[in-house]
């Protein structure tokens, strides 16, 4: 399965670019740069359709521009995700864990996975 999402119009297979959905309360139409998850009442459209779109008559066509500087990793992006891969290259702490009672002169015998301790 293909992670690019595709134009919503019928019989077109260019990838989306933008996303549309109505305000039906103000009459608008709301054409917005491709929003981050596909939403059932939305709609994707390619470059064409979205330039393009008419609304029908008394409704307002709304063109929200991409922000160019949201185009990409900010910085802030960079600085999180090369936290993460310290973090996970840290190797992780041994427990403090007992000596076993061989060290501690406690054990008399063994046999499979149980041990004979001596009582103080």
């Amino acid at each position: 399965m293909s992670s690019v999402r595709r134009c919503s119009r019928a019989a077109c297979g260019r990838t989306a670019v933008s996303t549309l959905t109505y305000v039906y309360a103000d009459q608008t139409a709301v054409l917005g740069p491709l929003a981050t998850y596909a939403e059932p009442h939305a709609y994707d459209l390619c470059e064409v359709h979205s330039e393009r779109l008419s609304a029908p008559r008394g409704w307002e066509v709304l063109r929200l521009a991409p922000d160019p500087s949201a185009q990409g990793p900010s910085s802030d992006d960079l600085l999180a995700l090369a936290d993460a891969v310290r973090e996970a290259a840290r190797p992780a702490p041994q427990p403090l864990r007992p000596p076993p009672a061989a060290e501690t002169g406690r054990e008399t015998g063994r046999r499979g996975h149980l041990r004979v301790l001596r009582t103080e």
